[in-house]
């Protein structure tokens, strides 16, 4: 059942992000999902060649994407009912954001970087192209789950992914001016 969510998630099947987002059994493993994405992304996405430095980036950058995700829901759940009256629970954002946010775990292609940095020339353009379906994902998960017209739900996406850019960027300069920044901010 959680492989043909995924395949769902990745083939743009709108009925998953319905099924998910009523599935209160689903929420634990749409963190689950958020987590594994962001620790892939990130170990992918790593500035360091050694294994173990990006080990380490990864793992803290995985922390700061959660956070960074938990508010973006917050956010996008806030907007949806506070601005446009729309009935839905934090949990079920999770759970339809969650289910989305699997797109995040195309940047693993990045490791092959460390066999040869001339390979991000020809991984870049996969995780870039990911990165974008991934943002599809989202509108179409919170379109989902908010019931809103496309115009609102864009907005009201939009927001939360400029609150996760903030965040992350905060958080790569904060750990940059602590000499961490390098393994993390590749990550995030």
């Amino acid at each position: 059942m959680l492989v043909d969510r995924i395949i769902g998630a990745f083939t743009f099947r709108k009925g998953v992000y319905a099924e998910v987002e009523h599935d209160t059994t689903f929420t634990a493993m749409a963190w689950v999902l958020v987590v594994g994405a962001a620790f892939l992304n990130a170990f992918g996405t790593g500035a360091s060649n050694e294994v173990f430095s990006r080990l380490i980036g990864a793992g803290i950058g995985t922390v700061f994407t959660v956070i960074a995700f938990a508010v973006a829901t917050f956010i996008i759940s806030w907007i949806g009912k506070s601005m446009f009256g729309a009935d839905v629970t934090f949990d079920e954002m999770v759970r339809t954001l969650g289910l989305a946010y699997v797109w995040n775990a195309v940047g693993v292609i990045g490791i092959v970087s460390i066999v040869s940095t001339t390979l991000s020339c020809v991984t870049a353009p996969f995780t870039f192209a990911a990165a974008l379906a991934g943002l599809v994902a989202w509108f179409v998960a919170t379109k989902e789950a908010l019931d809103l017209a496309w115009g609102q739900t864009i907005v009201t996406v939009i927001v939360g992914w400029v609150v996760m850019l903030v965040i992350s960027l905060f958080v790569g300069f904060l750990l940059s001016a602590l000499g961490l920044g390098a393994a993390v901010l590749s990550g995030l």
